[in-house]
């Protein structure tokens, strides 16, 4: 079953979609989320039963922000807090608004593509 875009999405389908790894490749780092979630107030999922957790367009959103200003940028925690707490962290600049809408571009293609192969089979 194919979940709707805008459905909520669990901490390890986030993972995927922003393309975290881990430095040896095993398990998916779901812990660095959960940490960004103790330092980035904009970041709130819902929590539900048995305490999983369940995010909505909006922080999926801030989560590629964050870890797009962390990794790419190389931008520090505090740099990125000061970042969208300003009153234009909406205006981003030209080229993380062309790297964000690449990457949720490529996250559709993929999706597009597990579908036809689904459908081939």
């Amino acid at each position: 079953m194919i979940k709707s875009l805008n459905a909520y999405k669990t901490i390890g389908e986030v993972v995927k979609i922003i393309g975290l790894k881990s430095k040896k490749g095993q398990s998916l780092p779901t812990h660095t989320i959960r940490f960004w979630e103790t330092k980035f107030k904009q970041i709130r999922p819902k929590i539900f039963n048995g305490n999983r957790r369940y995010y909505d367009e909006k922080s999926i959103e801030t989560i590629i922000k964050v870890h797009f200003l962390l990794k790419n940028k190389g931008m520090t925690i505090n740099g990125v807090k000061k970042f969208l707490d300003e009153e234009n962290s909406l205006n981003l600049d030209e080229n993380l608004n062309h790297s964000i809408n690449a990457l949720k571009i490529k996250n559709r293609l993929i999706k597009i593509s597990n579908i036809v192969k689904n459908l081939k089979k």
